[in-house]
């Protein structure tokens, strides 16, 4: 799969997330802190191979835009 950058945290250094990424696939990547512990329960039926990550409503936004506005890379 390759990945192409959307967005990503501005405040964050040149090798850390959260970032959201476009797959040549067409489907969104999200990159971000794993929700953990206690903060798991609220999730809907995840599959043993699926995982939840934390990232600002702002990056996902902005991804978002960047998307329409260029489509996919």
């Amino acid at each position: 799969m390759r990945l192409t950058l959307l967005d990503k945290d501005r405040d964050s250094k040149s090798k850390a997330c959260p970032s959201v990424y476009i797959a040549d696939t067409g489907e969104l990547v999200i990159q971000g802190a794993e929700v953990t512990g206690d903060d798991t329960s609220a999730l809907q039926d995840p599959l043993p191979s699926e995982t939840a990550v934390r990232i600002s409503p702002e990056i996902i936004l902005r991804a978002v835009e960047k998307y329409k506005r260029n489509g996919v890379s």
